[in-house]
């Protein structure tokens, strides 16, 4: 279903020829001329005789939901859904000491997990950073470049992911 623009024409089978002056999300307001100024669904029965682009902002579920996820990914501490390589799934990290105690048991999903909340938390950092008005442009630079550090630091776990593209990526070489 294509939504009508302002100035489309309809003929409704109660309220007779129109034009349509508004449009909603859910309505049309259409000036009858015979009725005047009516309210009818968007999903209601009627004939179009000239249909106009829409040009107004409508704005669909969709489109608000579309916004809003990005709004969160950029500004909040939510984190995207990121997938663990497959042949990690329902593996098990561990972590033998050097001594005689037991071995510590810790199922991959829930260390990876971990993994990559602490690279969501350092993105949000680096955000509050680049933002910040209370530093000054080397000062952000210089905190920046510790940022990169920790993701360098942290580029041993690239193994676990399974998207190249989610993998840390620390100080890159002039090769």
């Amino acid at each position: 279903m294509r939504i009508l623009g302002i100035g489309s024409r309809i003929n409704h089978p109660d309220h007779g020829k129109g034009v349509v002056t508004n449009v909603s999300s859910k309505q049309y307001w259409v000036t009858f001329i015979e009725n005047g100024l009516e309210t009818i669904e968007i999903n209601e029965d009627y004939e179009v005789i000239e249909h106009l682009e829409d040009d107004v902002d409508t704005v669909s579920f969709f489109d608000i939901e579309s916004s809003l996820t990005k709004i969160l990914e950029k500004w909040s501490d939510t984190h995207e859904k990121v997938a663990l390589g497959d042949k990690w799934k329902n593996g098990n990290l561990i972590l033998e000491p050097g001594d005689t105690s037991a071995n510590k048991e810790i199922p991959i999903d829930t260390f990876f997990h971990k993994i990559v909340m602490v690279r969501d938390l350092i993105r949000v950092m680096e955000q509050k950073i680049n933002s910040s008005k209370n530093l000054d442009d080397q000062e952000k630079i210089d905190l920046q470049q510790y940022i990169t550090r920790i993701y360098g630091s942290l580029t041993s776990f690239n193994v676990l992911f399974k998207n190249k593209n989610d993998h840390f990526v620390g100080e890159r070489s002039a090769n």
